[in-house]
């Protein structure tokens, strides 16, 4: 059986296959997001305020990523697991390089995702030259969140458009393998899309992006106080938590999520 890696996904993206994406915080929802046939797992630093009750990512620890990828990793079969850079670790390429190899020695992570574009460039770079896989991630940054004031919808604008669209480059070409952009236009992400050979995944930007990745407990209903807009209770639906994966799973790859519904201007 072939090792995980995100060269599968750049496969997906070469032949129009969209990628199904969960964050992924224990082995059990692991083992049934693998049965689902979710594409790649992510161990969202998200567990900070579904998990752990933290108003924010901030607080979250790079111990704590490396418990819950280990954690993620036992369950999820042959699928592709990417875990998160979390706060302040990945302001310069040793600590980048530090907490990177710990998540993938000690967690067992594929590759790490990491926010930023600008100097992030060149710490996606040494991390690509040490042979790291890397998932970048631009759009609203839910690390700087007290910096922009809340949870802002980022690249409105032809500038700001245009601004996102040279970072996504950049990134592709210091090294990274993956792109998420969170809460952007639509227009905007379709733009980066076509633009870059990697696969670029979204979270509230809209239905032309390679794939989609949701917050499991957004995608599930569990949230308190629900999910963002962009997202879907799937499991009010099905009434059980596999048929609710699997059917997230469908409606990715089928085009029918996100529909105009969860789709930003």
């Amino acid at each position: 059986m072939a090792m995980p890696s995100l060269a599968q996904l750049r496969r997906l993206k070469e032949r129009g296959e969209p990628v199904a994406t969960l964050t992924a915080y224990d082995a059990s929802f692991a083992a049934r997001m693998d049965e689902a046939g979710v594409d790649l797992l992510l161990v969202g630093d998200s567990l900070g305020m579904v998990v752990q009750g933290f108003e924010t990512t901030v607080p979250v620890t790079l111990d704590a990523m490396v418990h819950h990828t280990a954690a993620v990793r036992r369950g999820s079969g042959q699928r592709p697991v990417i875990a998160d850079l979390p706060f302040l670790t990945f302001g310069d390429p040793a600590t980048a390089l530090n907490a990177a190899g710990r998540l993938m020695q000690e967690g067992g992570a594929h590759g790490v995702k990491l926010e930023g574009g600008g100097p992030v460039v060149e710490i996606v770079a040494e991390l690509t030259r040490q042979g790291v896989p890397v998932c970048a991630h631009l759009g609203l940054l839910p690390q700087t969140v007290f910096k922009l004031g809340g949870y802002r919808v980022q690249g409105r604008g032809e500038e700001a458009g245009e601004a996102l669209l040279a970072e996504a480059r950049a990134l592709e070409e210091a090294g990274a393998d993956l792109l998420v952009l969170e809460a952007v236009p639509a227009e905007v992400a379709g733009k980066v899309r076509r633009a870059l050979t990697i696969p670029v995944i979204g979270i509230g930007a809209g239905p032309d992006c390679d794939g989609q990745v949701l917050v499991a407990y957004d995608a599930l209903g569990l949230t308190p106080g629900g999910g963002p807009a962009f997202s879907r209770d799937f499991l009010a639906a099905t009434g059980s938590i596999p048929a609710a994966l699997a059917e997230y799973v469908r409606a990715v790859k089928a085009g029918d999520f996100p529909g105009p519904e969860h789709t930003l201007a």
